[in-house]
């Protein structure tokens, strides 16, 4: 028969189950809901010209925001669409998409350079059609580095990103060995225009007084209005694209950062729950944890409802291995699937299994060490009776027969090994070590196990 503890613990599963089942069922009106079209935007006087502004670190997120930008400007059938540049760097490989639908685009594009355009910001900045700049401003400064900000010294990924840094630059028509300084700090590049040579160990970063003269500016000019009147379009209406905030909560918690510490909470919490049920709050915690991270990992168009599907799969897996033993089966199933979802969901697939093996082992400490602080409510605890039957808990144990040990006596029956003997003024059911005792013969009292005499004959 079942104890307290199991039913409880059984009524505890499909609480986590229940709650898988509402994150696919509510996340179906919420996905559908962040699908809708944008409101309509107000009527145009004549041609439109569409601002997009590029103001923060070059991601995966940022490619969903402009696809939607670029899409809503091309069904306005605007006239011309103005980027807004200023941002220090980000993902080459967001950059290279970014650059991709830009020049795909059949809307001439300008970017405006508000204040700096670093990294894979120069590189979004020469895929456009015309660079204008603000006073001061700077673009360049495009070397591959890590996520400490030093220069990967490989020659195979630098010489790729060198390629599409030429490739912008020669899209519209500009000098690709400036574009390519920007990159390879190794190379000898001397500017006639600037009467300078920038030699090896430095990266090549241009004013916009500098980018003018070599032509990778077409204009300066102050502001997006003064951008307007030069380009003749200051009679247009104006549209403002602006990040939605479902695009901009999206942004963050795909960030690698919160992406991993999404995982490690959703992890932890969904194990804490099954390892150590009856709390509620870390099972509730770690559903959304998962939530927020398929949400996010959607809204960036990342994702599908695959995705959450293989998940609550392998969830429930997980959880069914806990009764059904299958040798393990139903686990590999249930770990394959769940990992399946993370990985599908995300932009980058390699980053996302080692953002996972982190989260993976980062949320076992944390759930070894919730066990052990309430290990007396661990799962393990469920099937294994630890109460004892002592005096102290009211229990009234048999009583033994110490008081015999060394005594003397007679048998009053064979003891085959067992039998009944006479001790002083006592019967005493008694057994020997294995030997045959017979009837009327001495015996002496050896051992004591409780109630157990164990004796042997005298002899």
């Amino acid at each position: 028969m079942l104890t307290k503890e199991i039913r409880q613990w059984l009524l505890r599963v499909p609480l986590v189950l229940l709650a898988l089942g509402l994150l696919a069922g509510t996340a179906l009106p919420l996905l559908a809901a962040a699908e809708e079209p944008a409101a309509e935007r107000p009527a145009a006087n004549g041609s439109a010209v569409y601002v997009i502004p590029i103001k923060q670190t070059i991601e995966s997120g940022l490619l969903s925001f402009l696809e939607r930008a670029f899409q809503e400007a091309e069904e306005a059938e605007a006239e011309h669409i103005i980027l807004v540049l200023n941002t220090y760097g980000g993902r080459v490989d967001s950059a290279d998409q970014i650059g991709q639908l830009i020049r795909g685009s059949t809307i001439p594009t300008v970017a405006f350079v508000e204040s700096n355009a670093i990294s894979a910001g120069a590189f979004i900045a020469l895929n456009a059609d015309q660079i204008v700049m603000q006073p001061s401003s700077s673009i360049g400064d495009a070397a591959v580095v890590d996520g400490t900000g030093e220069l990967i010294d490989n020659p195979k990924v630098t010489s790729l990103w060198n390629s599409k840094m030429k490739t912008a630059a020669e899209f519209n028509g500009r000098d690709p060995n400036i574009a390519m300084k920007m990159v390879d700090p190794n190379m000898t590049l001397t500017i006639e225009e600037l009467d300078m040579t920038i030699g090896p160990g430095n990266i090549l970063t241009l004013t916009s007084e500098e980018a003018l003269a070599v032509g990778y500016a077409e204009h300066i000019a102050g502001s997006v209005q003064e951008t307007l009147e030069w380009l003749g379009l200051q009679e247009r209406t104006v549209i403002e694209v602006d990040l939605t905030f479902a695009e901009s909560l999206a942004t963050w918690l795909t960030s690698p950062l919160i992406r991993t510490l999404l995982l490690i909470v959703g992890i932890a919490g969904v194990a804490i729950e099954l390892v150590v049920p009856g709390f509620g709050a870390p099972g509730i915690i770690g559903i959304a944890g998962f939530g927020l991270y398929f949400f996010a990992h959607y809204i960036a168009g990342f994702a599908g409802l695959e995705s959450v599907v293989l998940f609550v799969v392998g969830i429930a897996l997980l959880v069914i291995e806990l009764f059904i033993p299958s040798f393990g089966i139903l686990g590999f199933l249930g770990i394959g699937s769940l990992v399946a979802g993370v990985i599908t969901a995300a932009y980058d697939s390699t980053n996302a299994f080692y953002s996972l093996l982190i989260a993976f082992g980062v949320a076992t400490v944390l759930v070894i060490i919730f066990a052990v602080i309430f290990k007396k409510r661990g799962v393990w605890n469920r099937f294994i009776l630890r109460d004892s039957l002592t005096k102290e808990e009211g229990y009234i144990p048999a009583t033994s027969r110490e008081d015999l040990l060394d005594m003397e006596g007679v048998t009053l029956t064979p003891l085959r090994p067992s039998g009944t003997v006479q001790i002083g003024d006592e019967r005493i059911d008694v057994v020997t070590s294995g030997q045959f005792i017979a009837h009327n013969k001495p015996i002496k009292v050896i051992k004591v196990e409780g109630t157990r005499v164990i004796v042997k004959e005298i002899v």
